[in-house]
């Protein structure tokens, strides 16, 4: 692990996330809300934002494939991990959202294509109000535009690991976000 480096510390973490919470207890004027977290990777994060939102709330939980299980990037995916470009539910949420107040909890937005999926998804199921909280925003990596209500932090474009991010499931552990360099997930080329 000496040869990550540290983007976005704990503290840094446990601050925004605590001004996010303000922000939906805020916007929540009272109502429930329900936080629907996209596995695996924004568990840690919707923990540690539902336990800081002071309405009555609960939480589900929803899957998509979009990245597989490739230990390395393909060789057409050019020098960064990206996403095949399609997005399958492997898991919907469990209870209904029709007439309930939905915050949709994912770690990173990125191309925009995962999050496009769930919001139709979501929206589907009909849900009185639908907003949207990721931990972590890369613009510059944005093939299809997105409305997002609550950001933690614009990243540059680095392959980050750590509070839920994972490198072929490895490093969702770290408390903090880090960058994990090319050579650690390529051959060197």
């Amino acid at each position: 692990m000496d040869e990550l480096k540290v983007l976005v510390s704990r503290q840094q973490i446990a601050r925004r996330v605590r001004e996010m919470a303000e922000q939906i207890t805020a916007d929540a004027k009272g109502e429930p809300m329900i936080f629907v977290g996209v596995l695996k990777g924004a568990a840690i994060f919707l923990s540690d934002l539902v336990r800081q939102v002071e309405v009555d709330a609960t939480f589900e939980f929803l899957a998509v494939s979009s990245y597989g299980n490739r230990p390395t990037p393909t060789p057409e995916l050019g020098r960064a991990w990206d996403s095949t470009g399609e997005v399958r539910l492997t898991k919907d949420v469990d209870q209904s959202l029709r007439g309930r107040n939905v915050i949709l909890v994912e770690d990173i937005l990125d191309t925009g294509l995962t999050l496009t999926f769930l919001r139709r998804l979501l929206l589907g199921h009909e849900p009185r109000s639908l907003r949207v909280a990721v931990l972590l925003d890369k613009p510059s990596r944005r093939k299809m535009p997105v409305e997002v209500d609550y950001i933690g932090f614009s990243i540059p474009d680095e392959f980050v690991v750590g509070y839920g991010l994972d490198f072929a499931e490895r490093y969702r552990n770290l408390p903090d976000v880090c960058v994990l360099p090319a050579t650690a997930w390529t051959d060197g080329s």
